[in-house]
């Protein structure tokens, strides 16, 4: 298991770059003026120049996809409740992930930014739990057919 968690963490670790990469670029084309944004302003000002708050982001990408990646394990664990996975899963992601949220100021520093932060979140993880949720409940379905089709 702990080989598992290692392997999955530097695999979650590139990918969480990756994902943050595409963000930036995604936010870029959004903008529609020609630049290329990799990071906040307000980071480059906290950091005190913009090749520090990179530097920093890169660094808590490839911790958020660590953290990732390693969590992918929980879902592998026989005996535990779908709930249980979970709830775990989310609680290892949202530890991870709203710190380095706040500190990169990837979220506005109010209540109401808060909230709209992890409402996206939570909105994000759930779409992306059912989907896997509803896929593999039609997998099972498929091969308990098969099964009553064979008897």
């Amino acid at each position: 298991m702990k080989r598992t968690i290692i392997l999955r963490s530097l695999l979650g670790a590139p990918i969480g770059l990756t994902i943050s990469y595409l963000i930036s670029v995604f936010i870029s084309l959004a903008i529609r003026d020609g630049n290329y944004y990799p990071i906040v302003p307000e980071l480059a000002e906290i950091c005190g120049n913009e090749i520090n708050a990179i530097l920093l982001q890169t660094v808590c990408s490839l911790l958020v996809g660590t953290v990732y990646g390693g969590a992918s394990v929980i879902w592998q664990i026989e005996g535990w409740s779908l709930m249980r996975m979970t709830v775990t899963h989310l609680a290892v992601c949202s530890a991870a992930m709203f710190p380095i949220a706040y500190f990169m100021q990837w979220m506005p520093h109010s209540f109401g930014g808060f909230l709209r932060y992890f409402g996206i979140f939570f909105g994000i993880y759930f779409c992306i739990w059912g989907s896997q949720y509803f896929s593999m409940k039609r997998k099972i379905e498929m091969m308990n057919q098969k099964v009553r089709e064979q008897n």
